[in-house]
């Protein structure tokens, strides 16, 4: 937090906010420069990214201004995911029925990322993945289908169960997600929530993906979802930003309908 007489060149003066100088130093090289310690991962890392707030752009600052916007999009979210979890209870059942038959594990995983403003939550998902995969992760890092290592994902994932294969290419593992939606963690539109590994290596740049609350669903989700390269989903992501509107939302979800149906990026 800036103290009185203060500017943000002060605390940042190699990053110029809204500058094609922006270092691409990732935060946590930036955090050992100036000896700041990194927050306990039980904690929110939102005090963590309060510390370098002033290269945030004012596009969440303006969200003040636009109190019928945000008023308007809690109301659908609301709205649409309390009745779909009602609607679709019955598949939600059988879903976790069938993990629970077929492979040893939680029907619901339960795992942390990162959302508004830096703050850590619960997401939950189907598990579509052997028990304890993540403990395998950093062996098959080598195999990631994106050169970028600020996302993972592989076509042929061997964690992945046979009714997790379905659920992903169907997208049917999502469907917790409309918990976090109702719990006011996530809304239907906005950028996908990464994990706290990724955070750490964002650039200034990538830190704007925070400036809003993640979403079930967002641009580049409807236009290739994992096909896309990281570079590109940051861009559609800052595109989404700075054009939202409650008509962009409703086109962004009547867009995931056929985008989940053609099973188009979906691994």
């Amino acid at each position: 937090m800036l103290e009185n007489g203060q500017s943000a060149n002060t605390v940042i003066p190699t990053f110029p906010i809204h500058s094609q100088t922006i270092s691409r130093a990732p935060v946590h090289q930036w955090r050992a420069e100036h000896r700041l310690e990194k927050p306990s991962r039980k904690k929110s890392t939102r005090a963590d990214l309060r510390e370098i707030a002033p290269a945030f752009s004012d596009v969440a600052n303006s969200d003040q201004t636009r109190p019928a916007y945000l008023f308007a999009k809690r109301a659908l979210d609301i709205a649409v995911s309390a009745s779909a979890l009602l609607l679709l209870s019955p598949l939600l059942c059988v879903i976790a029925l069938a993990i629970r038959l077929t492979s040893r594990g939680p029907a619901i995983y339960r795992h942390t990322r990162v959302g508004l403003k830096g703050r850590e939550f619960t997401c939950f998902k189907f598990r579509s993945m052997a028990d304890k995969a993540d403990q395998l992760k950093d062996q098959l890092r080598e195999q990631n289908q994106h050169t970028d290592s600020r996302t993972f994902k592989m076509a042929r994932d061997p964690r992945v169960t046979a009714v997790g294969r379905v659920l992903r290419k169907s997208s049917l593992d999502e469907l917790p997600q409309l918990f976090n939606v109702l719990l006011g963690d996530m809304s239907l539109v906005g950028p996908r929530p990464p994990v706290p590994s990724e955070v750490e290596q964002y650039s200034w740049d990538d830190l704007r993906r925070l400036e809003v609350t993640p979403g079930l669903t967002c641009i580049w989700q409807v236009s290739g979802r994992s096909n896309i390269p990281f570079p590109k989903q940051l861009q559609m992501d800052i595109e989404y930003i700075e054009q939202r509107s409650l008509l962009l939302d409703i086109k962004l979800l009547l867009q995931t309908v056929p985008a989940v149906l053609t099973a188009n990026g979906a691994c």
